[in-house]
């Protein structure tokens, strides 16, 4: 998904320059993080007596709250972050899927490959800047049940959380991260 939307968007001629380049930057990471993860995995299966040790440690770790929920996270995928700067925690991750108050579902507003907006403010702060990206980002408003304290998300089609704003959405912040993962607004 994560190269699929960008060469998409080169072939139809709006991604913007290097937007191609951010595939190695942002899976050679999470490759290199895989790789370490099945060497420690086959440390610990090896049938030798250091190996029956750490066997035991492991355990011992699953056995526990924060050790199960780690080994879940790094064998499931849900802790993946990808590196896209900022400060808001859920930037880089995958978008969990907001359900609007009418019933929208993200993923359903994602069928189509076009990244997503949602403005969760009562006045639709976005929704002018949004149209400057029309065709390649599809908007969406509307308070939502569990909005997780943002006034505004956007999201790439690879279903990763490019930009969220706080409950007060800074519109040129957005506009700069649009800018970014969807090339220059239409004028």
């Amino acid at each position: 998904m994560n190269l699929g939307w960008k060469l998409a968007a080169t072939v139809r001629g709006h991604a913007p320059d290097g937007l191609l380049d951010t595939y190695t930057d942002e899976r050679r990471p999470l490759g290199a993080q895989a790789l370490d993860w099945t060497r420690a995995q086959s440390a610990v299966m090896k049938p030798d007596p250091h190996a029956q040790a750490i066997q035991a440690v492991v355990r011992d770790l699953i056995g526990t709250r924060d050790g199960a929920t780690y080994v879940f996270g790094r064998t499931s995928g849900s802790t993946i972050r990808h590196d896209l700067g900022g400060d808001q925690p859920l930037t880089g991750r995958d978008a969990p899927d907001f359900r609007l108050e009418d019933g929208t579902r993200l993923g359903e507003l994602m069928s189509d490959g076009l990244g997503v907006v949602l403005d969760f403010t009562g006045d639709r702060r976005l929704r002018d800047a949004a149209l400057g990206w029309a065709g390649r980002v599809r908007y969406a408003a509307g308070p939502a049940r569990n909005d997780l304290g943002l006034g505004a998300v956007l999201v790439r089609p690879d279903g990763v959380v490019a930009w969220a704003g706080d409950r007060d959405p800074d519109r040129e912040a957005f506009e700069r991260a649009a800018a970014r993962w969807f090339g220059h607004p239409a004028s």
